[in-house]
Formats: structure tokens, sequence, C-alpha cells
């Protein structure tokens, strides 16, 4: 059997013992090591890693409780299990309570033995997830890995440093789909409280007798249903953060109760009749502009102050469209890793992408990237792929563009003939596609069938207006196909 199920260190004086555990231990798929002395023991403990440490209570040099305490000092996810004869029972439940996962009486019997030994791995093995999802958590709401390099986003940075180590109340605005939830979690993975989960609800989501339920819990019969009891959010999260997005959708009366908990640091469960302390830090976040909603009367001005000790503004994406390259790249990465694929986005669909008005903001730029990047089969996302509003609005605006032109044009005054001419050299350059050539002026006065003083005066009017410059065009033409 392969020893993949964990790694024990046996400590055990009695050779004949140790051999027998360790016999049984390998069997059942374990990697063990095994010593007969307290000091050998520690001296591994300190510079090797095990999931469990297997001891005897009573060792020629010192209590097997001195390596259980070296084994915490090491704070490492291990479990420590204490072997122990009848007469040391005692000594062994207080071990159990100095952080012992279980002690084992003599003589050992192998199946209660395998037993408490796999239970121990598996806790050890849960240990390690939670720990290494902690630690994907922290490097993922790292500010260094929230994008942006906009101006705006950079000074929002500064203040999230600044505030995340402290326990003031935040408050976020920011249009929907700007990542107000992200800003709040990147400050809870920044702070002190960073190793207790975060709890977010969303205000607007839930109607108001079950929002109430949601964050302040109920006793068992408080209503049709309560068969128990029932732990709120702002319980769950006492010593942690707790996000309260769209507050502004909040109905008067559980702005009151809200106003209450925050004020008093307790809530009382729905029909209880103690009180809990509280010791939460709340993030608020809303789409809505609550100063204009004070003023309708439909947010409490005293929740208000409460709730805007620290309080910054998210930029929409609209105002920060140099973000979207790094944006795009940053989705596309993510959907090559999961898909292992190296696709790319054509400049013309990224240009395409950056004048797009984005009313949805990040969310939606990320639904249209991920859109654009299943229906591509080739290695490269171009505007064929994008969506038909995205293409109905760029398709829009070149319309809005040419009406504009088509303006300039008729109160230029340009006769027939010179706005074919415009018409034909704009053309030869749309067409070109990297060769500038231009035709010489016969060729062009042959092709559009006017004369020579209608070419030439028709060439100076154009170069005036400011719309073609003929001349200069050429000689691009010449340097480009002969060098400098």
């Amino acid at each position: 059997m392969s020893c993949n199920k964990g790694t024990i260190l046996v400590v055990e004086d009695d050779k004949h013992q140790r051999d027998i555990i360790k016999t049984i231990l390998l069997k059942e798929g374990f990697y063990v090591e095994d010593v007969g002395t307290g000091k050998q023991a520690v001296e591994l403990v300190k510079n090797t890693s095990f999931d469990i440490v297997l001891t005897d209570l009573r060792l020629p040099d010192m209590e097997g409780t001195e390596i259980l305490k070296e084994v915490k000092s090491q704070n490492r996810p291990c479990h420590v299990i204490i072997v122990t004869a009848y007469g040391s029972i005692p000594s062994a439940i207080e071990a159990t309570r100095l952080g012992a996962f279980h002690y084992l009486e003599k003589p050992l019997e192998k199946d209660q033995l395998v037993l408490v030994i796999t239970n121990a791995a598996n806790q050890v093995k849960l240990l390690k997830d939670n720990l290494m999802l902690k630690d994907q958590l922290f490097d993922k709401f790292h500010l260094d890995n929230i994008i942006g390099d906009h101006g705006s986003m950079r000074a929002l940075f500064q203040i999230v440093r600044k505030v995340a180590p402290t326990n003031s109340t935040v408050l976020i605005y920011g249009e929907s789909g700007t990542g107000k939830e992200l800003f709040a979690q990147s400050i809870h993975y920044n702070s002190p409280r960073k190793n207790r989960p975060f709890f977010a609800i969303n205000c607007a989501a839930i109607p108001e007798n079950l929002l109430e339920s949601e964050l302040f819990g109920y006793e068992k019969g408080a209503f049709t249903g309560a068969l128990t009891r029932n732990i709120g959010l702002f319980e769950q999260a006492n010593g942690s953060t707790l996000f309260l997005d769209e507050i502004g959708d909040l109905t008067p009366a559980t702005q009151a109760k809200i106003l209450r908990a925050i004020q008093e640091k307790e809530i009382r469960r729905i029909a209880g009749k103690e009180t809990v302390k509280l010791d939460v830090r709340l993030i608020a976040a809303t789409n809505k502009k609550l100063e204009e909603e004070i003023a309708k009367g439909r947010f409490r001005e005293d929740l208000y102050y409460r709730l805007n000790v620290i309080a910054f503004t998210i930029p929409p994406l609209r105002d920060k469209k140099t973000d979207i390259p790094i944006l795009v790249e940053h989705f596309l990465k993510k959907l090559n890793d999961t898909n292992n694929r190296k696709k790319v986005i054509a400049n013309e669909a990224l240009q395409t992408l950056m004048n797009h008005s984005w009313p949805g903001n990040i969310r939606q730029l990320e639904s249209v990237v991920e859109r654009a990047y299943i229906m591509c089969e080739e290695d490269t996302i171009d505007l064929e792929q994008m969506p038909e509003e995205i293409k109905r609005m760029e398709l829009g605006k070149s319309s809005a563009r040419l009406r504009v032109l088509a303006d300039y044009l008729i109160d230029a005054k340009l006769t027939a003939a010179e706005y074919r001419l415009y018409l034909y050299l704009t053309k030869l350059d749309n067409d070109a596609d990297g060769a500038p050539a231009l035709p010489e002026p016969k060729a062009i006065m042959e092709r559009l069938s006017i004369n020579r003083d209608t070419f030439f005066v028709g060439i100076a009017k154009l170069k005036d207006l400011g719309l073609y410059d003929f001349k200069a065009r050429r000689l691009q033409a010449k340097r480009i196909t002969f060098g400098p």
C-alpha cells in the first residue's frame, strides 16, 4: 500500500512495542518514523513536519506532555495522541486538556489504534486544506491582485491600505458591477480579522421580513416554521467582517435596527430575551447617493453618519477606459489557464471594447470577453465574435462619425467632381493595407474622367480644408517604397 495517508512519528521507549505499532501503521498506508526518547522526538518535531505524533506518556527522559507542548509551539497542523498505562489515565486526560487529540490505553488494540489514527489524519488534512484555501484567499484579495492602473484606482488602493488594519466602518459607493464586494473582501483579508470568514448579504435581494431573520437570527417558536434557533449574520460575524451590500435599499425599520446594533454593539434575536454582544466590523456599499436619499426622507441621517466614517467611490469603467486592456488581458489569462489555450484579442476588437460605454461595468466586460472567447474557434478573437449589442454600438458610432463628416463636406461646398476625387483618394488609402503607393495624377484623372484643371484645383481645395494632402501622401509613399 502506498504511503500517502499521512506522516506519523511514533515515540515509544519499548522497541518491541514500537516495531509492532510501526508495522501496523505502515500496512495502513502511513509513512512512519520512530524514536525511543523524548529528546529525539523534540529534535525531529522542530525540524520535520508530521501529521500525527503518537507518544507514550511516560518516557525515560521526559513526559509525553513536553513533546505535546513542543508540537503546539510549532503552530503547524499536527495532532498528538497520548499512549498511557491504566494508572496514568488522569494524566492522559490532563494531556487532552492541553491540546492532545486523543489518548489510548495500553495494551493497544489494533482496530482502535487504526480508527483513532485515521480520524486524526483526516482532521489534519482538513486543517491543511483550510490553511491552503486561506492562503489562496489572501493571495486572491491582496491589493496587488486587484486589476487597475488608472490614477483613480491607485488612489483607492492607498485608501484601502490605510483603512484595512483598523476597525473603522467603511462605506463604498459605486455603480453595479464596479467591484464593491471585491474591495470589501480586500479590506477584510488585509485586516487583523483575516483568519475569520468574510460574511456578506445583498440587502436589496431579500424581502424585509426575511432580511431581519438573516441579519439578527431568531429563537425557536419566534414564528410559524421556526422549529429551531437560528443564528443571524451579525452573530456569525462576531470577530470578523460583515458586508452589507446595497444598504441604500433598506426599509426604515431595518435601518433603525442596524443603527442600534452599531451604536450599542449588541443585538437581540427575534423573540429573544438575551442580548448578544458584538465585535463586528461593518462594510456597507450602495449604488445610490445617500445624501440625496436622506433629503428625500428615504434614509436615516444618523445611520448615514455611523456608516460614513471612511467613504470612497469606485469609478465606473467608462471613466477609466485605460484599464480595459489590462482587464481584458486578465480575463483572457484566466480563460486560457482553464482551457489550456493561448487565445489573444485583435486590436480592432480591443478598440471596440474601449469605445463601449459599459453600463454594466467590469462585470459586463468580463461576460463579453468570456462570450467572445467561447465563440472564437481560432486563436485570435476579432470583432466578429463580439455580441450583437457591442457591434451595433460600434456601427452606430461609425454612422455618427460619417454623418458629421458628411455635414462638414456639405458645408465645405465641394463640387461633385471634387467630392468624387476626395472619396476616391480616401478609398485608395483604406484599400492600401500596407501598400501606400498612389497612382500618378494622369491615372487618377482618367479613372475619374476629369481634366487637369479640375484635378489640381480639387487637390488644392482638399489640402486647404484639411481633408487630404495629396503631395504629402505621395512623398510618404515614395519614402516607404524607396527608403529614406
